[in-house]
């Protein structure tokens, strides 16, 4: 199912699938590690403050306005 980062709970994983409205932001994502394909893990997504995400080892802090135009799929968790 897809969503936007904004919504994503703290402690999931998620694909990011796109990013939306192109502006020369999405440069700086993508230099962080922040592009399509790209499987983050959300620390911290709780009331008005800002998105954290774990990308490739590094966390990266997003503001909501900005984690509201990426688009992710939430990944199912493996069990066994």
């Amino acid at each position: 199912m897809e969503t936007t980062l904004d919504s994503a709970p703290p402690g999931s994983r998620v694909r990011i699938s796109s990013i939306l409205h192109h502006g020369g932001w999405v440069h700086r994502l993508y230099q962080l590690g922040v592009f399509p394909g790209v499987i983050v893990e959300v620390v911290h997504n709780e009331g008005r403050g800002p998105v954290v995400i774990r990308v490739n080892g590094s966390e990266v802090v997003l503001g909501k306005g900005l984690a509201r135009r990426i688009v992710v799929e939430q990944l199912r968790e493996e069990t066994g």
